[in-house]
């Protein structure tokens, strides 16, 4: 896991593609917020937000 998160660094690094990072970390806290969400008391208070 902590090599793909490397490449993905070098990949923006090289390519000076910086405006990728955002995207990435919106897209992980929202998975995050999924299986956070998945099975917890604070579910029905989420799925109202969406």
């Amino acid at each position: 896991m902590f090599e793909l998160f490397s490449d993905l660094y070098a990949f923006m690094k090289v390519r000076k593609k910086y405006w990728l990072l955002p995207i990435i970390l919106v897209l992980v806290l929202f998975g995050a917020l999924l299986v956070f969400a998945q099975g917890s008391a604070v579910a029905p208070f989420i799925y109202t937000l969406f």
